[in-house]
């Protein structure tokens, strides 16, 4: 993250295998939220004054993980699991306040921008905001250097430059070729940038080196307020939880950068993609459109990239979630003129192999396996030969016998239990949808809910035995389906969703408490009791 605040406190005291196997979180639990849905000024949240009440709440709620979804920066539909960049942070989640506070940008400059309500006009973000995060950039590069009350702060941006040289660079040339050519995806570039001849990108850079600097300092501000940010929830137990996305976006530095890694032809498309065959989200399965890794290659180059990956999430978050972990055993490979995921196959990737290069090289992480949808046995041996927490979602229990496995009655002690996840409806928009079967079921199992199941599934998650229990804010303040962050397979209209302003009351925090003592659940997940 570079040297604005040190985090190497952080790391240590890393979790131990517990008895089970799995990876010693301690009793504990937490909420979802990402950082875009917080209450912040400027139309969409960010790292700035609503982050850190967030943290407060979580805090007095005794709440001591806090989820988020991936920060990378978003591309077509602003999906961050579809990213142009899986090390870059997300410009649009740079607070202004802060910057003004640090002297980039003066105060009046962010007056009149959208306030905290409402959902994410993703395209009046784009429109107002980002042109005073690169006045503020700018302002940086022109008064940095030699002004004394900026001096450390150069000096920091530097050492951050030093530290990231891996991803940095490309990335930051990558986003100004973005927005110089304005053409889409990178392989619609001229064939020496789309090629990365060495002497078109020196040209690129000796004409656009100022918009390039631009940009790093960009992801510098980034880096040092996530970094306070993490560290101001660190003073109070509270540990990020954040995604890794086991594919990265075709249209994204790291395959621009790397086009040897992936299935790619000569004239650099994919060949083949990743998604999923046929589910509960999808009668014709999702795809995704993101390229195959050449895991061939990656092995023989001792996975490096893989571990660079995985290092920056590890600079980002105190626990990792890798999403779509079966992937990991075996992938489903659709032809790339397939225009639906009905026609793939499953293909072995290196499972193991990676894991074991992954802990050589950086030693014991806090990993959580995403291990929903179709689960073979192979990808079980995998994650419980790895140690990995797997996932359970109270919504997926109450169907046949078979669904049961995401009840209370049937989890194992090393899991994270939710009540719903990004992907899914709300609680209360899942009730209001469900079939009379379903509902039966569910007060069969918890008691009568009178029209309100979110916080009796809440308790039960928390009754549970699992290690973790996350509750998504939107079942904590009971949101119907106007609250649901993405519906999987549709394209548009997802990921906006706010919390509403002054939403979560002190009334909230000590409910959550209250549940968090009565579960004995008032655990740091990496063993540190709150200071008192």
């Amino acid at each position: 993250m570079g040297p604005a605040a040190p985090i190497a406190s952080l790391y240590d005291s890393l979790p131990s295998r517990g008895d089970n196997g799995f990876m010693g979180f301690n009793r504990s639990q937490g909420v979802l939220l990402h950082i875009t849905s917080l209450p912040s000024q400027g139309g969409i949240g960010d790292l700035g004054p609503a982050a850190y009440a967030f943290v407060d709440f979580l805090a007095a709620a005794k709440q001591h993980v806090w989820q988020v979804l991936p920060l990378a920066p978003t591309g077509f539909g602003n999906s961050p699991y579809a990213a142009s960049s899986a090390f870059a942070g997300n410009r649009y989640l740079i607070s202004l306040e802060l910057l003004a506070e640090w002297g980039w940008l003066a105060a009046g400059r962010i007056a009149g921008l959208p306030g905290p309500a409402g959902h994410v006009d993703f395209g009046e973000v784009e429109r107002l905001k980002i042109p005073l995060l690169e006045e503020a950039a700018d302002n940086f590069l022109d008064r940095g250097a030699h002004e004394p009350a900026l001096s450390t702060q150069w000096a920091e941006f530097e050492s951050f430059c030093r530290a990231q040289e891996n991803w940095l660079t490309d990335y930051a040339l990558y986003a100004e070729l973005c927005r110089q050519l304005n053409t889409g995806a990178w392989t619609a570039w001229p064939e020496p940038l789309r090629k990365r001849e060495p002497q078109a990108l020196a040209e690129v850079i000796a004409k656009h080196g100022r918009a390039v600097a631009r940009e790093q300092v960009l992801q510098f501000a980034f880096a040092r307020q996530w970094t306070a940010l993490r560290n101001a929830a660190a003073r109070h137990a509270i540990r990020i939880m954040g995604d890794i996305a086991i594919f990265v976006n075709f249209d994204s530095a790291d395959v621009w950068t790397h086009p040897d890694l992936f299935e790619l032809d000569e004239e650099l498309n994919p060949t083949r993609v990743a998604g999923v065959p046929p589910d509960y989200f999808s009668p014709t399965g999702q795809r995704w459109g993101n390229p195959l890794y050449r895991w061939n290659l990656l092995e023989e180059r001792a996975f490096v990239w893989w571990i660079r990956r995985v290092a920056r999430a590890a600079q980002l978050y105190d626990i990792i979630r890798l999403d779509h972990f079966r992937g990991f055993e075996a992938y489903w490979a659709i032809p790339a003129v397939e225009e639906t995921a009905i026609n793939g196959e499953w293909v072995k990737a290196p499972g193991l192999k990676l894991f074991r290069a992954l802990e050589a090289e950086l030693g014991p992480l806090a990993l959580v396996a995403e291990d929903l949808g179709l689960i073979t046995a192979e990808v079980d041996a995998l994650r419980m030969e790895l140690g990995f927490p797997g996932m359970k979602v109270l919504q997926f229990g109450f169907g046949d016998r078979g669904a049961h496995i995401h009840l209370p009655h049937r989890f194992e002690p090393g899991c994270v239990a939710y009540t719903g996840t990004h992907d899914n409806d709300t609680t209360q928009g899942w009730w209001a949808a469900a079939d009379k079967q379903v509902q039966a079921a569910v007060q069969a199992y918890v008691g009568p809910v009178n029209g309100g199941p979110s916080w009796p599934l809440i308790r039960a998650t928390a009754a549970s035995v699992a290690e973790l229990a996350i509750v998504p804010a939107q079942d904590l303040l009971e949101l119907g389906s106007e609250a649901r962050m993405n519906t999987p397979s549709v394209a548009n209209g997802n990921w906006s969703w706010r919390l509403p302003p002054e939403s979560m009351p002190p009334e909230l925090a000590k409910k959550l408490a209250a549940l968090a003592d009565v579960t004995d659940r008032d655990n740091d997940p990496l063993g540190k009791r709150r200071e008192s």
